[in-house]
């Protein structure tokens, strides 16, 4: 008999045990607000490599915003382009060139107490695309922080 009433105690205490599974560095996802995901359509004359970008001050925005619209007046189909840099900072993928159409970009932006990630998903066409030059990006902003940002 008292085996079997320690087992039922050992049992309870097994079910009922709190397996928070939770740390200090436990991911959370990051609001961001969508600026602009398209193509660039300038054959590359744009001159942007791919690359991922943080842009933390006004002076680099701009210099984007003139690279991005060297060919085509592409900013201006983006949900807005005065950033308050005090308050915000922009994450921008650029993806490579790509001699079709119908590829993308997605971005999953997470922190924990030590820094931001920025996970980016290169999204290809399924089936016949467009014959045409392109170059995905992606663009958002987040509210600014001290972490530091890595991308994968």
């Amino acid at each position: 008999m008292k085996i079997k009433a320690l087992i039922l105690v050992l049992s309870i205490l097994t079910f009922n045990c709190n397996s928070d599974n939770t740390t200090t560095n436990s991911e959370e996802e990051v609001a961001s607000t969508l600026i602009s995901k398209d193509n660039l359509y300038g054959n590359g004359d744009e001159g942007i490599a791919e690359q991922n970008m943080v842009i933390q001050n006004q002076t680099d925005w701009n210099n984007l915003l003139t690279q991005i619209d060297a060919v085509n007046n592409t900013s201006h189909t983006f949900t807005e382009t005065d950033i308050d840099f005090s308050e915000y900072t922009i994450i921008a993928v650029f993806d490579q060139i790509r001699g079709n159409g119908g590829h993308s970009i997605d971005l999953n932006i997470t922190s924990n107490q030590e820094v931001i990630t920025v996970t980016v998903t290169h999204i290809n066409p399924a089936g016949n695309a467009t014959t045409v030059i392109t170059q995905p990006y992606h663009i958002v902003k987040i509210e600014k922080s001290n972490l530091p940002i890595y991308f994968e």
